[in-house]
């Protein structure tokens, strides 16, 4: 496959992009969809192996750092990496961003202390990050719009596929072989996808010289992390007014503002101003940002409550969230097929994030009573809340900017979902963490910390004080899922400023500003 090079389909282009062959097509796509799905599963094969990783390496406060450390770096790393694609070809972007991936896991899976866990998170991250986006990308590359909305919504599915296959994979690994081989499995795959990737997709030729905006990628950087970083410690380990924190908020406020500078004067940079302009952008990204909190914190907390409340062991509490996986797949592929036939999309947002609120709400009024098939078809509904957006977003955003930014444009969606990510997951840890406070802390005077408190701590309680020490774990994760219900609301208002865009032809040249 060849990239588009600066003389491809331009800003003034009509004429609608060429199918490609098909046997050709279908080769390179489900190439990118392995690049895909490896990628996706590194995010959550960690997720039920948690519990036991933080009661080997540390305390049970740390849990959302594992998780945290590699969506930070997949958000840093996914504008870096489009806008790479861009310059010089998706092919060795995504070759590079195998290599990355590989090292990050295999650096967290021989750690032995939660630092070089954290470490080798965060490599993997970068490199995860780096494959979604690009990924994503080649079907921009290669299919018109009308067309690419059936593959976008397959790739969903994968997404989501990989998204609830690895939290059941981790889970049955930690029982089997331990948590280490939660890291290591995904190596032999990613070799595989980099021999397959190597012999499939076809080397871009630059045909001009290209600069990076270091600067800008440097500041950006500074500024996501800022911003992940405040929400994991205010509040939680530090006091909202203490030294630190206020010094964060101060270098938030200063990267944003020199970013800002930096690359409205800068020749190609990170992520063009122009693209904030346009409304499609504005509301796809805001309405990944405010899913991606409620996705991400519900994969990484739903976990915990089967394990700790429910007494359900890692692997099975994994098979649950097959219903997740179940409802976001039936609706990115169902989605994706309404816009090829239709044209339309404007509406799938809006009924998505409702039927997402509404599940949220129902999932925040489970009490240690809740029965499991009950659980189960809240996810469900919450997965097909999700499901929807994962596509459309991108086909938003595809089909409303220009064709030399489709790099860093898909790439937004990635940032601002696994922004959303990083921040909700730490704003559902810190919530937990005070209901641990206030709900769990005084049942155990015999602790000094809730860090101490780990789910063989739980299990080896005496019946009378194990079942109120359970019934306050679910009082303390209760008011998180209360909280995605009201995110998911919010989703549903930015939603409704979405502009139905034509899906026959390539993307415009430019689009009117946001009103």
């Amino acid at each position: 496959m060849s990239d588009h090079s600066p003389a491809a389909a331009g800003p003034d282009d009509t004429e609608i992009q060429a199918l490609p062959e098909r046997g050709r097509m279908y080769v390179v796509l489900s190439t990118v969809a392995l690049t895909l799905f490896l990628a996706s599963t590194g995010q959550s094969i960690v997720s039920t192996a948690l519990p036991e990783i933080v009661s080997d390496l540390g305390g049970l406060s740390y849990i959302t750092w594992v998780v945290t450390a590699y969506l930070l770096a997949s958000t840093v790393g996914a504008p870096i990496a489009g806008k790479l694609g861009d310059m010089y070809g998706r092919k060795i972007v995504l070759q590079c961003a195998i290599g990355i991936f590989l090292v990050g896991g295999w650096v967290a899976g021989s750690a032995w202390n939660m630092p070089v866990l954290i470490l080798g998170r965060s490599i993997q991250g970068a490199g995860g990050g780096a494959l979604i986006v690009v990924s994503l990308a080649v079907v921009a590359d290669m299919l018109p719009p009308r067309e690419r909305a059936k593959w976008q919504g397959a790739f969903s599915a994968v997404f989501g596929l990989s998204t609830v296959l690895g939290p059941l994979v981790g889970g049955l690994l930690v029982q089997t072989v331990g948590w280490h081989w939660i890291f290591f499995v995904n190596i032999p795959f990613g070799i595989a996808a980099f021999v397959v990737l190597t012999r499939t997709l076809e080397r871009q030729t630059v045909h001009a010289p290209h600069t990076l905006d270091f600067a800008g990628a440097g500041l950006l950087m500074v500024f996501l992390s800022s911003v992940v970083l405040m929400a994991n410690i205010g509040g939680t380990m530090l006091p909202w007014i203490s030294i630190p924190v206020i010094a964060l908020i101060g270098l938030i406020a200063l990267s944003l503002a020199g970013f800002l500078f930096v690359e409205s004067r800068a020749a190609e940079p990170v992520i063009p101003l122009l693209l904030f302009r346009v409304r499609n952008f504005q509301v796809a990204n805001g309405v990944n940002l405010l899913v991606g909190m409620v996705m991400f914190g519900t994969i990484s907390f739903i976990p915990m409550y089967l394990q700790v409340v429910k007494g359900i062991a890692p692997a099975d509490s994994g098979v649950y969230l097959i219903a997740m996986m179940a409802g976001l797949m039936t609706a990115s592929v169902s989605s994706g097929r309404i816009i090829t036939a239709f044209g339309r999309y404007r509406f799938l947002p809006m009924l998505a994030t409702a039927i997402l609120c509404g599940a949220m709400f129902a999932l925040s009024r489970m009490t240690v009573e809740t029965p499991l098939w009950q659980l189960a078809l809240n996810l469900y509904f919450i997965g097909l809340g999700i499901g929807p957006n994962l596509a459309v977003g991108v086909v938003a955003i595809q089909s409303s900017i220009p064709r030399e930014h489709m790099g860093v444009g898909t790439a937004s969606a990635n940032m601002f979902r696994l922004t959303g990510g990083a921040v909700g997951t730490s704003i559902f840890g810190a919530m937990f963490n005070h209901g641990m406070q206030l709900h769990v802390a005084p049942l155990l005077p015999q602790i000094e910390s809730v860090r101490q408190i780990t789910t063989t701590f739980v299990a080896e309680l005496e019946t009378g004080v194990k079942a109120e020490v359970i019934e306050a774990f679910a009082q303390a994760i209760s008011p998180m899922f209360l909280f995605g219900a009201v995110m998911a609301g919010l989703a549903f208002l930015v939603s409704t400023r979405l502009v139905e865009q034509p899906l026959a032809g390539p993307a415009p040249a430019r689009q009117a500003p946001a009103e």
